[in-house]
């Protein structure tokens, strides 16, 4: 008798997925390093790699980095199960929902830097929801609405232009030499 084996041969989007995910994930840790001034506000650095993946190569792909993304970096930093990792998966799966919607509107108007406002505002919102429903039983967590509301708009703010450059980079790189798009 042999024992039975399973061979999974990697496709190219795999393989993209996985670095797209290392590099939301090497972001995820770097961020739990860097003090913060409130519990919970943080600059979500990791979104800027799912903004990314999410223009280049679809909602799926964004999908897949980004829960990734919330699994490993909850292992690794210890935090898997803990509190801290359902508020961020409550949040990663509300930001999904919002970009999946968010790319269905008109690109003229909306691009990265709207998408990541939108999904920073859902990410937020839906850990204030999980956190009033499961670990503070009473309305006094919605004060922090005002705070919180700042923060998803500095920090989607700032990702989306981030984001936005990136793009731009990543596309100005992929046009021939002497191309008339390039500025």
């Amino acid at each position: 008798m042999t024992p039975s084996t399973i061979e999974l041969t990697p496709t190219a989007e795999d393989r993209r997925i996985a670095r797209h995910a290392a590099a939301a994930i090497v972001l995820t840790v770097a961020e739990a390093a860097i003090p913060l001034p409130l519990p919970g506000v943080k600059p979500g650095l990791a979104n800027i790699v799912t903004l990314v993946v999410l223009a280049r190569w679809g909602w799926r792909e964004a999908v897949w980095v980004s829960l990734l993304r919330v699994l490993a970096g909850s292992l690794l930093l210890g935090q898997f199960l803990a509190p801290g990792f359902f508020l961020s998966l409550s949040g990663a799966l509300a930001s999904l929902v919002s970009l999946g919607l968010a790319v269905r509107l008109p690109a003229r108007w909306f691009g990265p830097v709207s998408h990541s406002i939108l999904a920073a505002f859902a990410h937020i919102g839906a850990q204030l929801v999980v956190a009033r429903l499961w670990l503070v039983p009473h309305d006094g967590v919605f004060y922090l609405t005002p705070v919180f509301a700042l923060a998803a708009v500095v920090f989607g703010l700032i990702n989306g232009l981030i984001a936005a450059r990136l793009l731009r980079e990543l596309q100005a790189a992929q046009r021939p030499a002497g191309d008339p798009m390039e500025r």
